[in-house]
């Protein structure tokens, strides 16, 4: 089982887009997915239609009171399951402080999949926090979507900074381009720059309308438009992920 979380300090990157896509297509290669969905904003639920039948689930998962398998629910994908965004959701840092700040607890709730997935998804929150520190001790990769842009480059190195703070392991931070627009100078010169680092995949995922449009079919657009160019470019990014953390 390998753990995947989508994450970065700041938000309207992509990160969600990117999330629901790449679980699409682990699940369209024959792996059993699951995505989590602890982002209070619950926008990755959305695409996927789902929503929580159980009150307060993630605090009731953290107190013991339910099982992660209680949680799941299926998709209209074969192999992708959710556990859809809660409004306890938004209030889980609060709760995982209560519990004496572990930051294993993620952790040790994930365990419960061990044998039932191949892959975890997990929609992160932006910023840091106990519950960031939960998740990434609980990943396997921390998957980061970068707009190329000047503030984005400080933002970078905050992370990687942070990380380095925190001694978690700085090969687990894999990067990638998201929003790319190839017109604008600064967009190249940034992801030039940034390229040097090696920690991030070459391929790329440009602004197109069409991701935009997911929230009009609910769906990944690897699904509704897999001919597209932005569909074409999570699959590749997919398959760089895959050759980077697999083999």
């Amino acid at each position: 089982m390998f753990v995947m979380a989508l994450y970065n300090l700041k938000g309207g990157v992509g990160k969600t887009a990117s999330c629901v896509n790449l679980a699409h297509l682990a699940a369209s290669d024959g792996y059993r997915s699951l995505l989590w969905d602890l982002d209070p904003q619950g926008a990755a639920s959305y695409y996927y239609k789902t929503h929580t039948r159980a009150k307060s689930g993630v605090k009731k998962l953290l107190e013991k009171e339910v099982s992660l398998d209680e949680l799941i629910q299926l998709t209209d994908y074969e192999y992708l399951d959710v556990i859809p965004a809660d409004k306890s959701s938004r209030k889980l840092d609060i709760l995982l402080d209560e519990h004496k700040g572990s930051k294993k607890q993620i952790r040790q709730m994930l365990k419960q999949a061990q044998g039932n997935y191949d892959f975890i998804f997990i929609d992160c929150p932006p910023g840091f926090s106990v519950l960031a520190d939960n998740i990434f001790e609980a990943a396997d990769a921390v998957l980061m979507p970068t707009i190329p842009t000047t503030l984005s480059l400080r933002t970078y190195e905050i992370v990687k900074e942070y990380f380095e703070d925190k001694k978690l392991p700085l090969e687990k931070l894999m990067c990638f381009f998201t929003m790319v627009d190839s017109r604008k100078s600064l967009h190249a010169e940034v992801m030039e720059t940034l390229y040097q680092d090696q920690r991030f995949f070459g391929t790329y995922i440009p602004y197109l309308s069409e991701v935009e449009k997911m929230g009009i079919y609910q769906a990944p657009v690897t699904a509704f438009a897999p001919s597209g160019r932005a569909a074409q470019s999570y699959a590749e990014l997919w398959t760089e992920i895959k050759e980077g953390v697999l083999y």
